[in-house]
């Protein structure tokens, strides 16, 4: 299988990036088969590989081993309220008001208020490739294909209520297309209107996994008060769950088409693990990812978003969840984050593992990592598979709003990232704090959202979200708000340099940190 070059053309100051294409060893076993498992493309190292050291006046962070599970265990890895705090440990207190506190290392350059529209028809955000079970991304017959959560821009709702009247929608270019001129062909929704489990498609992954067959993974979520929430009402938690669908993908020179799609759903939150809309109407059950391990041959994985099962407001903080060293004068008691409340934030990144070839038939297994009386959000949760010096690392990379943090907690919209192992490992947070990128964001005033940000806040707080970590570092995301401008459209890629769990922005990628905008390459033909 020949492999393509991932390269940003033209006469700019463009760093070159050169992508080696992987070669596939095994044949497929059935027609749903998979090739042989093996790590990612690397991405770069930073330009110092010693995570960062104590900041004076904070708590220590928790220490963690790395050390990996069997992925069957029962032994969940905690991002702790220690690790978090050195979000706010490693920023700066002293600058400027509405300035951007937190290190370069960190923060994602800022994108021109005077950013393209991708697609006038409709707002597009959370995106991802064609792939394979290794997350290569592939180039389908000459074409690059992504897949967008998109909504109609002139149906009447805004663009804050696009959340329920979500679609999968499809773009596709020819893979030699210049990323900088040549626009994103929007091929329409993925599956037509009523097909799918759920009325509202959100975010997952999708596969190829024969010549023409693809399989799509993705959160089925269905609103039954859809229209009462478009005239500015409403509120009724939705059904959630997890469903896959087979279909065909076919392509010539005009273009990119899928059709013939078979729906399953695969799985619904059990209130043990995994908790369920009538534990709570703000639960989280979505966004799965699935991969392959060359630690575990011949079974496939999947990772989702998912919050500690039980009723709302029964959970209360453990000293586990606060994660100090014993005789820390910075620590905070159990006693204190339970009367703040942060008990009420009880974020996980879930697991589950197929029972057939054919990928229609998965059980639970524990979460791998939790965010307990941290956060109440890990959402779009991928494994990024590298080898460093010799060693495999596991790469757990998520994302998370700044008003998602429990009481006392600080930190940025972006990418917070895991390293660990294995599968299951005990996870050290990337940078000691879990940070890799986050938009420009004063962290000294309070937490905000981005349809009501504060007079005197950084511009940029909201720039964008939704990341997604691609072969070799890049990142992409879409574009929320800047500087009062709301965006639905994707964002300039930047890319990230990560190694032994310090990462770092690649400000000589692109101009001054940034790529072209929806920059998504392949770095497989098939």
């Amino acid at each position: 299988m020949p492999s393509a070059s991932s390269t940003l053309p033209g006469n700019r100051r463009f760093r070159l990036l050169t992508v080696f294409g992987t070669t596939l060893s095994l044949l497929f076993a059935t027609l749903l088969g998979a090739p042989a498992a093996s790590a990612n493309i690397p991405a770069d190292p930073p330009s110092t590989e010693v995570l960062p050291p104590p900041t004076p006046g904070f708590a220590f962070p928790t220490p963690h081993s790395q050390e990996a599970h069997e992925p069957e265990d029962n032994f969940t890895s905690k991002w702790t309220r220690a690790d978090a705090r050195q979000i706010m440990a490693q920023s700066d207190a002293n600058v400027e008001t509405g300035e951007n506190s937190m290190s370069p290392a960190v923060t994602m350059p800022e994108i021109p208020r005077d950013f393209p529209e991708m697609n006038d028809k409709v707002w597009v955000w959370d995106t991802w490739s064609l792939t394979d079970a290794e997350a290569n991304q592939l180039s389908y017959k000459g074409w690059d294909v992504i897949f967008s959560l998109v909504a109609d821009r002139n149906a009447g709702y805004n663009f804050d209520q696009r959340h329920w009247n979500a679609r999968i929608g499809y773009f596709y270019r020819k893979t030699n297309a210049d990323p900088f001129n040549d626009p994103w062909i929007y091929g329409g929704h993925l599956f037509p209107d009523g097909q799918s489990i759920g009325n509202t498609e959100w975010s997952g992954s999708t596969r190829l996994v024969a010549r023409n067959r693809v399989q799509v993974f993705y959160t089925a979520t269905t609103f039954t008060d859809r229209d009462a929430r478009n005239r500015g009402g409403g509120g009724a938690p939705p059904d959630a769950a997890i469903a896959t669908a087979l279909g065909n993908i076919s392509a010539d020179s005009t273009g990119v088409r899928f059709a013939n799609f078979q729906h399953t759903k695969l799985l619904e939150p059990d209130g043990v693990m995994y908790q369920t809309k009538e534990q709570n109407p703000g639960f989280a059950f979505r966004d799965p990812f699935t991969f392959e391990d060359p630690a575990h041959p011949g079974k496939t994985f999947m990772v989702f978003e998912g919050n500690t099962g039980g009723k709302k407001g029964d959970y209360r903080c453990k000293a586990e969840d606060l994660g100090y060293r014993a005789g820390d004068p910075y620590a905070e008691t159990v006693a204190q984050v339970n009367n703040a409340g942060a008990y009420n934030q009880t974020a996980n990144v879930g697991l589950a593992v197929a029972d057939n070839a054919a990928l229609t038939r998965w059980h639970f297994l524990p979460p791998i990592l939790s965010a307990n009386c941290v956060n109440d959000q890990t959402e779009r949760p991928q494994i990024f598979i590298q080898e460093e010096n010799g060693d495999t690392k596991y790469y757990l990379f998520t994302i998370s709003h700044q008003f998602t943090y429990a009481a006392g907690m600080r930190g940025p919209d972006g990418v917070y990232g895991f390293v660990g192992d294995g599968i299951r490992s005990d996870y050290q947070p990337m940078n000691n704090s879990g940070l890799v990128l986050g938009s420009p964001t004063d962290l000294n005033l309070p937490s905000e959202q981005p349809e009501a940000p504060t007079e005197g806040q950084n511009g940029r707080q909201f720039q964008a979200y939704s990341h997604y970590v691609q072969p070799k570092g890049l990142v992409q995301s879409f574009i929320d708000n800047v500087d009062g401008r709301r965006g639905g459209s994707l964002s300039p890629t930047v890319k990230i340099n990560f190694r032994n769990g310090v990462s770092e922005v690649d400000r000589t990628y692109g101009l001054n940190g940034l790529g072209p905008f929806g920059y998504l390459p392949t770095n497989v033909h098939k």
